[in-house]
């Protein structure tokens, strides 16, 4: 049962990795990319695979990334609208 864990445990982190590379054209380099719409379908397959691990860091983390867009956008007009 634990090499079953683990198994959930990795997927559910190479998610989150995937989700933050994802961003990195966009926000670092400001390259127009779509890839970050792919955050809205590995995120909740690594939240899923984080409940069956029972990790809850990695739920919170990968549910952060399925909201990572939203929360972008906040802080941009946050940030526009102080200039």
């Amino acid at each position: 049962m634990c090499k079953i864990k683990n198994k959930f445990t990795t997927i559910s982190l190479i998610c989150l990795l995937i989700g933050i590379l994802v961003w990195i054209p966009n926000i670092l380099f400001e390259i127009s990319s779509p890839f970050w719409l792919l955050t809205f379908i590995v995120s909740p397959i690594g939240v899923v695979f984080g409940v069956l691990s029972k990790r809850t860091l990695l739920i919170f983390l990968n549910a952060l990334m399925f909201f990572s867009f939203f929360i972008f956008m906040a802080i941009g007009y946050i940030i526009n609208s102080m200039m």
